[in-house]
């Protein structure tokens, strides 16, 4: 079931906690789930909550848990995808599909080995949430990674400052923890370094570090916020932590328990099929090359036209993709690959936002990338087994967002000039 609307947030993802923290944690906006009377577990996953939301920095494993579709069933809650390779009528394929790929964890780590406190993101899903943080007060960071829309907007390229378009097509949020790389061309190595940039691109918010700082710091509820997540530090609103925040919240957003994974995991009844033969069509086309692993790319950088080049409406000539960022002759036109979790939710497709349908975009990249001319069975058996990477959507309630006082800096024209950098997406 996809959630569309403001939801209660289950973060899938490590906390600090001691080792006997409840298994599962569900966190609301203004306080914690009451727990049923008389259900010890329950009652301690609310005090465990009680106290993270007091501004506790302990971390909090919150586990996901398997919901097997009709007629499967998990036979083993500790099994992996090598066990589940036996004993089934699926062995062979599973067995396959297991050096290929992954189940998306029930808690992410960042791969830094920085902290993800409960108090950081939170503060970063403020941070996400509000239009302030861009100069004209209309963009937030959730305009263009809508979390009812996959974690995008849906547009070809998305608007921002000025009702200007972007250049490229806003990638997912979703699963972006477990990118190598953030941005089309991969200029950001982590999320961090990736939220500091749509804040001061001149077509999405097109504000400056020191009006965000000046903007946070005039609202005592931000005030507060930032010092319960930066314990200790003598001035904990800086333009790095407001980055290290998001950071932290944007971690919380993964999608466990897709149907593949399920299926990944022992669950025959997972995938029809159609689904199985497109998954084996999948990895006998060769799009493992680029698309493996735990989010199905996301890894590395390939020239987007290996074999073939695209249109120059689906590879627009004037996008030379990771060049901008070496200047080296070999990135020209190479992309890092999409990651394809979710890939169904996330239309329109490739950098340019120029094709909207999944089928479509399967056939383009099997001629560009492959040389191969799918068939239309083929095509359509690939399409129904990338569905099924669609996974649990994260449950996000919208924040209440800090008052503003007499000194928050008022917003500036929509209009107002574009700030010096224009880099998105």
């Amino acid at each position: 079931m996809y959630l569309t609307t403001a939801l209660v947030l289950v973060a899938p993802v490590a906390f600090a906690q001691p080792a006997t923290a409840p298994a599962a944690v569900v966190e609301q906006a203004q306080g914690v789930q009451v727990p049923a009377a008389g259900d010890p577990a329950q009652e301690a996953t609310a005090a465990g909550d009680a106290a993270l939301a007091q501004g506790s920095t302990e971390e909090i494993a919150a586990e996901t848990a398997v919901t097997p579709p009709e007629g499967g069933a998990v036979s083993d809650p500790q099994a992996t995808p090598e066990a589940a390779a036996v004993e089934s009528p699926d062995a062979e394929l599973r067995a396959e599909a297991a050096d290929w790929f992954e189940p998306i964890p029930r808690a992410a780590e960042l791969p830094s080995g920085r902290p993800i406190t409960r108090a950081r993101a939170d503060l970063g899903r403020m941070l996400f949430f509000d239009p302030r943080m861009s100069l004209s007060g209309v963009f937030s960071c959730h305009s263009c990674h809508n979390l009812g829309l996959g974690g995008t907007d849906q547009l070809e390229a998305s608007v921002g400052h000025g009702w200007q378009q972007g250049p490229r097509n806003s990638p997912t949020m979703l699963n972006a923890v477990f990118n190598a790389a953030q941005f089309w061309d991969g200029r950001a190595e982590d999320l961090a370094e990736q939220a500091k940039g749509p804040v001061q691109a001149g077509v999405e918010m097109n504000n400056t570090p020191e009006n965000l700082i000046a903007t946070i710091s005039s609202m005592p509820g931000y005030v507060e916020a930032f010092e319960t997540a930066f314990p200790g530090e003598d001035d904990p609103i800086t333009f790095d932590n407001f980055a290290l925040a998001l950071e932290a919240f944007q971690t919380t957003l993964i999608t466990p328990n897709s149907r593949f994974d399920q299926w990944l995991m022992g669950v025959d009844g997972a995938m029809n099929e159609q689904e199985k033969r497109g998954l084996q069509a999948y990895m006998d086309a060769g799009c493992t090359t680029c698309h493996a692993g735990v989010n199905f790319g996301g890894q590395e950088y390939f020239p987007f036209g290996l074999v073939e080049a695209p249109d120059a409406e689906v590879r627009p000539e004037g996008d030379v993709g990771r060049y901008e960022v070496t200047q080296t002759e070999e990135d020209q036109y190479v992309f890092r690959a999409s990651p394809l979790r979710n890939v169904a939710l996330t239309a329109p497709y490739f950098h340019s936002g120029k094709v909207w349908s999944l089928e479509e975009a399967v056939k383009i990249m099997a001629t560009a990338q492959l040389g191969t001319e799918l068939t239309e069975e083929q095509a359509g058996d690939i399409t129904a087994f990338l569905i099924t990477l669609d996974g649990e959507q994260p449950q996000v309630v919208h924040p209440t967002l800090p008052v503003r006082t007499d000194e928050t800096p008022p917003p500036s024209p929509i209009d107002a000039a574009p700030g010096a950098n224009a880099a998105a997406n």
